[in-house]
Protein backbone atom coordinates (compact mmCIF):
# COMPACT_ATOMS: atom_id res chain seq x y z
CA UNK A 1 0.00 0.00 0.00
CA UNK A 2 1.31 3.46 -0.93
CA UNK A 3 2.07 6.03 1.76
CA UNK A 4 3.48 9.52 2.23
CA UNK A 5 6.51 10.38 4.37
CA UNK A 6 6.55 14.07 5.33
CA UNK A 7 9.25 15.99 7.17
CA UNK A 8 7.50 18.92 8.78
CA UNK A 9 8.25 22.64 8.99
CA UNK A 10 9.86 22.99 5.57
CA UNK A 11 9.43 26.51 4.21
CA UNK A 12 6.81 26.73 1.45
CA UNK A 13 6.76 29.38 -1.26
CA UNK A 14 5.68 29.78 -4.85
CA UNK A 15 2.68 29.10 -7.08
CA UNK A 16 0.27 26.15 -7.21
CA UNK A 17 -2.27 25.57 -9.95
CA UNK A 18 -5.83 24.47 -9.25
CA UNK A 19 -7.05 21.52 -11.31
CA UNK A 20 -10.51 20.89 -12.71
CA UNK A 21 -13.24 20.35 -10.14
CA UNK A 22 -13.57 16.74 -8.99
CA UNK A 23 -17.24 17.28 -8.22
CA UNK A 24 -17.89 18.57 -11.74
CA UNK A 25 -15.87 15.84 -13.47
CA UNK A 26 -17.77 13.08 -11.69
CA UNK A 27 -21.10 14.44 -13.02
CA UNK A 28 -20.16 15.28 -16.62
CA UNK A 29 -18.84 11.75 -17.25
CA UNK A 30 -22.21 10.04 -16.59
CA UNK A 31 -23.96 12.95 -18.33
CA UNK A 32 -22.29 11.66 -21.51
CA UNK A 33 -24.77 8.76 -21.40
CA UNK A 34 -27.64 11.14 -22.23
CA UNK A 35 -26.45 11.48 -25.84
CA UNK A 36 -25.35 9.03 -28.53
CA UNK A 37 -22.86 11.61 -29.74
CA UNK A 38 -19.23 12.08 -28.71
CA UNK A 39 -18.47 14.52 -25.90
CA UNK A 40 -15.10 16.18 -25.38
CA UNK A 41 -14.24 17.07 -21.78
CA UNK A 42 -11.47 19.58 -21.06
CA UNK A 43 -9.59 20.48 -17.85
CA UNK A 44 -10.14 16.95 -16.56
CA UNK A 45 -8.32 16.18 -13.27
CA UNK A 46 -6.13 13.08 -13.33
CA UNK A 47 -7.44 11.52 -10.12
CA UNK A 48 -8.52 8.09 -8.93
CA UNK A 49 -12.27 8.81 -8.90
CA UNK A 50 -12.15 9.96 -12.53
CA UNK A 51 -10.27 6.79 -13.51
CA UNK A 52 -12.90 4.61 -11.79
CA UNK A 53 -15.68 6.53 -13.57
CA UNK A 54 -13.98 5.97 -16.92
CA UNK A 55 -13.68 2.24 -16.20
CA UNK A 56 -17.36 2.12 -15.34
CA UNK A 57 -18.22 3.91 -18.58
CA UNK A 58 -16.15 1.47 -20.64
CA UNK A 59 -17.74 -1.47 -18.83
CA UNK A 60 -21.16 -0.20 -19.93
CA UNK A 61 -20.00 -0.17 -23.55
CA UNK A 62 -18.69 3.35 -23.90
CA UNK A 63 -15.62 4.34 -25.89
CA UNK A 64 -13.17 6.45 -23.92
CA UNK A 65 -10.17 8.22 -25.41
CA UNK A 66 -8.20 9.89 -22.65
CA UNK A 67 -5.31 12.32 -22.84
CA UNK A 68 -3.43 14.20 -20.12
CA UNK A 69 -6.14 16.68 -19.10
CA UNK A 70 -8.96 15.89 -21.52
CA UNK A 71 -10.96 12.98 -22.86
CA UNK A 72 -13.56 12.00 -25.43
CA UNK A 73 -16.48 9.72 -24.52
CA UNK A 74 -19.12 8.15 -26.72
CA UNK A 75 -21.69 5.49 -25.91
CA UNK A 76 -23.88 4.66 -28.92
CA UNK A 77 -24.90 1.20 -27.74
CA UNK A 78 -24.80 -0.42 -24.32
CA UNK A 79 -23.15 -3.76 -23.56
CA UNK A 80 -24.95 -3.84 -20.24
CA UNK A 81 -27.16 -1.69 -18.03
CA UNK A 82 -25.69 -3.15 -14.83
CA UNK A 83 -23.19 -1.07 -12.86
CA UNK A 84 -20.29 -3.40 -12.09
CA UNK A 85 -19.66 -3.61 -8.31
CA UNK A 86 -15.93 -3.83 -9.09
CA UNK A 87 -16.05 -0.11 -9.88
CA UNK A 88 -19.27 1.09 -8.23
CA UNK A 89 -18.23 -0.17 -4.80
CA UNK A 90 -15.21 2.16 -4.89
CA UNK A 91 -17.08 5.18 -6.11
CA UNK A 92 -19.84 7.13 -4.39
CA UNK A 93 -20.48 9.01 -7.64
CA UNK A 94 -21.46 5.76 -9.37
CA UNK A 95 -25.03 6.63 -8.36
CA UNK A 96 -24.84 9.48 -10.91
CA UNK A 97 -24.88 6.89 -13.73
CA UNK A 98 -28.29 5.59 -12.67
CA UNK A 99 -30.53 8.42 -13.92
CA UNK A 100 -28.97 8.79 -17.39
CA UNK A 101 -28.98 5.00 -17.84
CA UNK A 102 -32.62 4.82 -16.80
CA UNK A 103 -33.48 7.66 -19.18
CA UNK A 104 -31.65 6.09 -22.14
CA UNK A 105 -32.39 2.38 -21.66
CA UNK A 106 -35.45 2.21 -19.39
CA UNK A 107 -33.74 -0.17 -16.99
CA UNK A 108 -30.70 -0.20 -14.68
CA UNK A 109 -29.26 -2.41 -11.94
CA UNK A 110 -26.69 -1.18 -9.45
CA UNK A 111 -25.19 -1.98 -6.04
CA UNK A 112 -25.21 0.48 -3.19
CA UNK A 113 -22.53 3.05 -4.13
CA UNK A 114 -19.24 2.99 -2.23
CA UNK A 115 -16.49 5.53 -1.63
CA UNK A 116 -14.57 6.51 1.49
CA UNK A 117 -15.37 5.75 5.11
CA UNK A 118 -17.85 8.63 5.38
CA UNK A 119 -19.34 7.74 2.00
CA UNK A 120 -19.67 3.98 2.16
CA UNK A 121 -22.82 2.02 2.96
CA UNK A 122 -23.96 4.38 5.71
CA UNK A 123 -24.73 7.22 3.30
CA UNK A 124 -28.29 6.66 2.09
CA UNK A 125 -29.57 7.15 -1.45
CA UNK A 126 -33.21 7.62 -0.45
CA UNK A 127 -33.47 10.99 -2.21
CA UNK A 128 -32.35 9.46 -5.49
CA UNK A 129 -34.75 6.52 -5.24
CA UNK A 130 -37.67 8.72 -4.22
CA UNK A 131 -36.98 11.04 -7.14
CA UNK A 132 -36.72 8.24 -9.69
CA UNK A 133 -39.93 6.74 -8.31
CA UNK A 134 -41.69 10.10 -8.65
CA UNK A 135 -40.64 10.05 -12.33
CA UNK A 136 -42.35 6.69 -12.81
CA UNK A 137 -39.61 4.16 -12.11
CA UNK A 138 -40.39 0.82 -10.49
CA UNK A 139 -37.81 -0.05 -7.82
CA UNK A 140 -36.86 -3.47 -6.49
CA UNK A 141 -34.02 -4.80 -4.32
CA UNK A 142 -32.66 -8.30 -4.89
CA UNK A 143 -29.35 -10.12 -4.39
CA UNK A 144 -27.47 -6.97 -3.43
CA UNK A 145 -28.72 -4.87 -6.34
CA UNK A 146 -31.28 -2.16 -6.83
CA UNK A 147 -33.26 -2.70 -10.03
CA UNK A 148 -35.07 0.24 -11.62
CA UNK A 149 -37.41 0.04 -14.61
CA UNK A 150 -39.35 2.69 -16.51
CA UNK A 151 -40.58 2.41 -20.09
CA UNK A 152 -40.80 6.19 -20.29
CA UNK A 153 -39.91 8.57 -17.50
CA UNK A 154 -42.48 11.24 -16.75
CA UNK A 155 -42.16 14.71 -15.30
CA UNK A 156 -42.81 15.30 -11.62
CA UNK A 157 -42.69 17.90 -8.88
CA UNK A 158 -40.15 16.86 -6.26
CA UNK A 159 -39.12 18.53 -3.00
CA UNK A 160 -35.75 17.58 -1.51
CA UNK A 161 -36.28 17.03 2.22
CA UNK A 162 -32.51 17.40 2.57
CA UNK A 163 -30.47 19.70 0.36
CA UNK A 164 -28.35 17.38 -1.80
CA UNK A 165 -25.83 18.33 -4.47
CA UNK A 166 -25.66 14.91 -6.10
CA UNK A 167 -29.41 14.44 -5.70
CA UNK A 168 -30.09 17.74 -7.44
CA UNK A 169 -27.72 16.91 -10.28
CA UNK A 170 -28.99 13.34 -10.69
CA UNK A 171 -32.66 14.29 -10.95
CA UNK A 172 -31.90 17.32 -13.12
CA UNK A 173 -30.02 15.13 -15.60
CA UNK A 174 -32.71 12.44 -15.55
CA UNK A 175 -35.52 14.94 -16.10
CA UNK A 176 -33.85 16.24 -19.28
CA UNK A 177 -35.19 13.22 -21.21
CA UNK A 178 -38.43 12.77 -19.23
CA UNK A 179 -41.82 13.58 -20.70
CA UNK A 180 -43.25 16.90 -19.50
CA UNK A 181 -41.97 19.62 -17.18
CA UNK A 182 -40.26 18.67 -13.92
CA UNK A 183 -39.98 21.08 -11.00
CA UNK A 184 -37.31 20.40 -8.37
CA UNK A 185 -37.56 22.34 -5.11
CA UNK A 186 -35.12 22.97 -2.23
CA UNK A 187 -32.25 22.27 -4.62
CA UNK A 188 -28.56 22.66 -3.89
CA UNK A 189 -26.96 25.77 -5.42
CA UNK A 190 -23.31 24.79 -5.94
CA UNK A 191 -21.42 26.25 -8.93
CA UNK A 192 -20.97 22.73 -10.33
CA UNK A 193 -24.76 22.41 -10.72
CA UNK A 194 -25.00 25.62 -12.69
CA UNK A 195 -22.06 24.59 -14.89
CA UNK A 196 -23.71 21.24 -15.66
CA UNK A 197 -27.02 22.94 -16.50
CA UNK A 198 -25.29 25.46 -18.77
CA UNK A 199 -23.65 22.60 -20.67
CA UNK A 200 -26.90 20.63 -21.03
CA UNK A 201 -28.77 23.73 -22.21
CA UNK A 202 -26.10 24.33 -24.85
CA UNK A 203 -26.80 20.79 -26.09
CA UNK A 204 -30.56 21.23 -26.39
CA UNK A 205 -31.89 20.75 -22.86
CA UNK A 206 -34.36 23.22 -21.37
CA UNK A 207 -33.31 23.89 -17.78
CA UNK A 208 -34.13 27.05 -15.83
CA UNK A 209 -33.13 28.08 -12.32
CA UNK A 210 -29.92 26.10 -11.82
CA UNK A 211 -28.00 27.77 -9.01
CA UNK A 212 -31.25 28.66 -7.21
CA UNK A 213 -33.46 26.57 -4.87
CA UNK A 214 -35.99 25.84 -7.64
CA UNK A 215 -35.04 24.23 -10.95
CA UNK A 216 -37.48 23.67 -13.80
CA UNK A 217 -36.69 21.17 -16.54
CA UNK A 218 -38.78 20.84 -19.68
CA UNK A 219 -38.14 17.39 -21.09
CA UNK A 220 -36.80 16.97 -24.64
CA UNK A 221 -36.55 13.97 -26.95
CA UNK A 222 -32.76 14.06 -27.24
CA UNK A 223 -29.67 16.15 -26.51
CA UNK A 224 -26.36 16.62 -28.27
CA UNK A 225 -22.91 16.08 -26.72
CA UNK A 226 -20.51 18.85 -27.71
CA UNK A 227 -17.75 20.12 -25.44
CA UNK A 228 -17.48 20.76 -21.71
CA UNK A 229 -14.69 22.54 -19.86
CA UNK A 230 -14.59 21.68 -16.19
CA UNK A 231 -14.59 24.65 -13.83
CA UNK A 232 -11.74 25.12 -11.29
CA UNK A 233 -11.98 23.02 -8.14
CA UNK A 234 -13.16 25.39 -5.41
CA UNK A 235 -12.32 22.84 -2.70
CA UNK A 236 -8.71 22.70 -3.93
CA UNK A 237 -8.66 26.49 -3.98
CA UNK A 238 -9.84 26.68 -0.38
CA UNK A 239 -7.59 23.84 0.75
CA UNK A 240 -4.47 25.47 -0.67
CA UNK A 241 -5.47 28.82 0.85
CA UNK A 242 -5.85 27.16 4.27
CA UNK A 243 -2.53 25.33 3.80
CA UNK A 244 -0.74 28.60 3.05
CA UNK A 245 -2.29 30.30 6.09
CA UNK A 246 -1.56 27.36 8.41
CA UNK A 247 2.08 27.09 7.34
CA UNK A 248 2.47 30.89 7.32
CA UNK A 249 3.62 30.77 3.71
CA UNK A 250 3.27 33.15 0.79
CA UNK A 251 1.61 31.06 -1.90
CA UNK A 252 -0.11 32.19 -5.08
CA UNK A 253 -2.98 29.96 -6.16
CA UNK A 254 -3.59 30.12 -9.92
CA UNK A 255 -6.30 29.03 -12.37
CA UNK A 256 -8.93 29.33 -9.65
CA UNK A 257 -12.13 31.27 -9.02
CA UNK A 258 -11.89 33.13 -5.67
CA UNK A 259 -15.58 34.00 -5.97
CA UNK A 260 -16.42 30.35 -5.27
CA UNK A 261 -14.86 30.47 -1.76
CA UNK A 262 -16.21 33.77 -0.49
CA UNK A 263 -17.34 32.16 2.78
CA UNK A 264 -13.74 31.19 3.59
CA UNK A 265 -12.20 34.49 2.46
CA UNK A 266 -14.70 36.44 4.55
CA UNK A 267 -13.57 34.43 7.59
CA UNK A 268 -9.92 35.12 6.71
CA UNK A 269 -10.64 38.85 6.87
CA UNK A 270 -12.13 38.49 10.34
CA UNK A 271 -9.19 36.38 11.52
CA UNK A 272 -6.53 38.74 10.27
CA UNK A 273 -5.26 36.45 7.51
CA UNK A 274 -4.20 38.72 4.65
CA UNK A 275 -4.65 37.90 0.98
CA UNK A 276 -4.79 39.43 -2.47
CA UNK A 277 -6.97 38.21 -5.31
CA UNK A 278 -7.80 38.64 -8.97
CA UNK A 279 -10.32 37.06 -11.33
CA UNK A 280 -8.42 33.78 -11.53
CA UNK A 281 -5.79 33.92 -8.79
CA UNK A 282 -5.44 34.21 -5.03
CA UNK A 283 -2.32 35.03 -3.01
CA UNK A 284 -2.10 34.31 0.71
CA UNK A 285 0.17 36.64 2.68
CA UNK A 286 1.95 35.11 5.72
CA UNK A 287 0.30 36.13 9.01
CA UNK A 288 2.29 35.57 12.20
CA UNK A 289 -0.77 35.66 14.42
CA UNK A 290 -4.37 35.14 13.42
CA UNK A 291 -7.50 34.80 15.50
CA UNK A 292 -9.72 31.77 16.00
CA UNK A 293 -13.16 31.80 14.46
CA UNK A 294 -16.17 29.50 14.91
CA UNK A 295 -17.67 27.79 11.86
CA UNK A 296 -20.81 25.84 11.07
CA UNK A 297 -20.77 23.90 7.84
CA UNK A 298 -23.58 24.69 5.43
CA UNK A 299 -24.64 24.10 1.86
CA UNK A 300 -23.30 26.53 -0.74
CA UNK A 301 -22.76 29.44 -0.48
CA UNK A 302 -22.12 28.65 3.18
CA UNK A 303 -18.95 27.13 4.61
CA UNK A 304 -18.23 23.88 2.70
CA UNK A 305 -18.16 20.64 4.64
CA UNK A 306 -15.28 19.58 2.38
CA UNK A 307 -13.15 22.39 3.85
CA UNK A 308 -14.02 21.67 7.45
CA UNK A 309 -11.19 19.16 8.00
CA UNK A 310 -8.42 21.46 6.67
CA UNK A 311 -9.96 24.38 8.58
CA UNK A 312 -9.83 22.36 11.79
CA UNK A 313 -6.06 22.00 11.28
CA UNK A 314 -5.81 25.75 10.70
CA UNK A 315 -7.52 26.39 14.04
CA UNK A 316 -4.81 24.43 15.89
CA UNK A 317 -2.52 27.34 14.94
CA UNK A 318 -4.98 30.18 15.71
CA UNK A 319 -5.08 32.37 18.81
CA UNK A 320 -7.92 31.24 21.09
CA UNK A 321 -10.70 28.66 21.07
CA UNK A 322 -12.86 27.87 18.06
CA UNK A 323 -16.04 25.82 17.83
CA UNK A 324 -16.29 23.58 14.76
CA UNK A 325 -19.86 22.49 14.09
CA UNK A 326 -20.28 19.86 11.37
CA UNK A 327 -23.91 19.48 10.30
CA UNK A 328 -23.54 17.72 6.93
CA UNK A 329 -21.70 14.43 7.62
CA UNK A 330 -21.87 12.64 10.95
CA UNK A 331 -18.42 11.01 10.83
CA UNK A 332 -16.39 13.87 9.47
CA UNK A 333 -15.16 15.12 12.86
CA UNK A 334 -13.79 11.74 13.94
CA UNK A 335 -10.47 12.48 12.25
CA UNK A 336 -9.78 15.14 14.91
CA UNK A 337 -8.56 12.32 17.15
CA UNK A 338 -5.55 12.07 14.82
CA UNK A 339 -4.80 15.74 15.38
CA UNK A 340 -5.00 15.11 19.12
CA UNK A 341 -2.41 12.35 18.69
CA UNK A 342 -0.19 14.96 17.01
CA UNK A 343 -0.51 17.26 20.03
CA UNK A 344 -3.60 19.34 19.20
CA UNK A 345 -5.78 20.53 22.09
CA UNK A 346 -9.23 19.41 20.94
CA UNK A 347 -12.33 18.73 23.01
CA UNK A 348 -15.01 16.51 21.46
CA UNK A 349 -18.35 17.94 22.63
CA UNK A 350 -20.50 15.48 20.68
CA UNK A 351 -20.33 13.78 17.26
CA UNK A 352 -21.16 17.09 15.56
CA UNK A 353 -19.07 19.61 17.53
CA UNK A 354 -15.50 20.05 18.68
CA UNK A 355 -13.62 22.88 20.37
CA UNK A 356 -10.08 23.54 19.13
CA UNK A 357 -7.76 25.48 21.41
CA UNK A 358 -4.75 27.14 19.84
CA UNK A 359 -2.09 27.70 19.07
CA UNK A 360 -0.43 24.35 19.75
CA UNK A 361 2.70 22.64 18.50
CA UNK A 362 2.03 19.53 16.41
CA UNK A 363 4.37 16.55 16.26
CA UNK A 364 4.83 13.95 13.53
CA UNK A 365 3.04 10.62 13.93
CA UNK A 366 2.23 7.49 11.97
CA UNK A 367 -1.37 7.88 10.79
CA UNK A 368 -3.87 6.42 8.33
CA UNK A 369 -6.02 8.56 6.06
CA UNK A 370 -9.68 7.73 6.78
CA UNK A 371 -11.17 9.68 3.87
CA UNK A 372 -10.39 12.15 1.11
CA UNK A 373 -10.79 15.47 2.96
CA UNK A 374 -9.36 14.24 6.27
CA UNK A 375 -6.42 12.91 4.29
CA UNK A 376 -5.48 16.28 2.84
CA UNK A 377 -6.00 17.83 6.29
CA UNK A 378 -3.47 15.39 7.78
CA UNK A 379 -1.01 16.39 5.07
CA UNK A 380 -1.41 20.04 6.11
CA UNK A 381 -0.93 19.05 9.76
CA UNK A 382 2.21 17.12 8.80
CA UNK A 383 3.61 20.17 6.98
CA UNK A 384 3.22 22.16 10.21
CA UNK A 385 4.42 19.45 12.58
CA UNK A 386 7.86 18.93 14.08
CA UNK A 387 9.47 15.71 12.92
CA UNK A 388 8.31 13.01 10.54
CA UNK A 389 4.74 12.01 9.72
CA UNK A 390 3.84 8.80 7.90
CA UNK A 391 0.42 8.66 6.23
CA UNK A 392 -0.98 5.33 5.06
CA UNK A 393 -4.02 4.62 2.85
CA UNK A 394 -3.21 7.57 0.59
CA UNK A 395 -5.44 6.06 -2.10
CA UNK A 396 -8.16 8.10 -0.40
CA UNK A 397 -6.17 11.30 -1.02
CA UNK A 398 -5.36 10.35 -4.62
CA UNK A 399 -9.10 10.00 -5.22
CA UNK A 400 -9.45 13.77 -5.26
CA UNK A 401 -6.06 15.51 -5.54
CA UNK A 402 -3.95 15.11 -8.68
CA UNK A 403 -0.24 14.49 -8.05
CA UNK A 404 -0.51 16.23 -4.69
CA UNK A 405 2.98 15.22 -3.56
CA UNK A 406 4.64 16.52 -6.72
CA UNK A 407 2.77 19.81 -6.54
CA UNK A 408 3.69 20.30 -2.88
CA UNK A 409 7.35 19.48 -3.54
CA UNK A 410 7.34 22.27 -6.12
CA UNK A 411 6.44 24.61 -3.24
CA UNK A 412 9.31 23.32 -1.12
CA UNK A 413 7.55 20.62 0.91
CA UNK A 414 9.60 17.61 2.04
CA UNK A 415 7.13 14.90 1.01
CA UNK A 416 7.93 11.48 -0.45
CA UNK A 417 5.64 8.85 -1.90
CA UNK A 418 6.45 5.25 -1.02
CA UNK A 419 4.84 2.96 -3.57
CA UNK A 420 3.32 3.78 -6.94
CA UNK A 421 0.17 5.52 -8.07
CA UNK A 422 -1.75 3.57 -10.70
CA UNK A 423 -4.56 5.60 -12.24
Amino acid sequence: MSKFIIQGQAKLHGEIEVKGAKNAALKIIPAAILSKEKIKIKNLPNIEDVSRSMELMEDLGGTVKREKDSCEIQIENFKTNILNPKFANKLRASVMFVGPLLARTGEVKFPHPGGCVIGAGARPIDLFLEGFKAMGAEINWSDGFYELKAKKLKACEYFFTTVSVTGTEALMMTAVLASGTTVLKNCAMEPEIEALADYLNAQGAKIKGAGTPTITIEGVESVNAGEFEIIPDRIETGTFAIMAAATKSEIKITKCNPGHIESLLNIFKKQGIEFEKGNDWLKIIPSRNFRSYNIRTHEYPGFPTDLQSPYTVLMTQAQGASLIHEVIWDRRLLFSDMLSQMGADIIMCDPHRIVVNGPTTLYGKKLTSPDLRAGIAIIIAALIARGETEIDNIYQIDRGYENIDGRLRALGADIKRIGTLNL
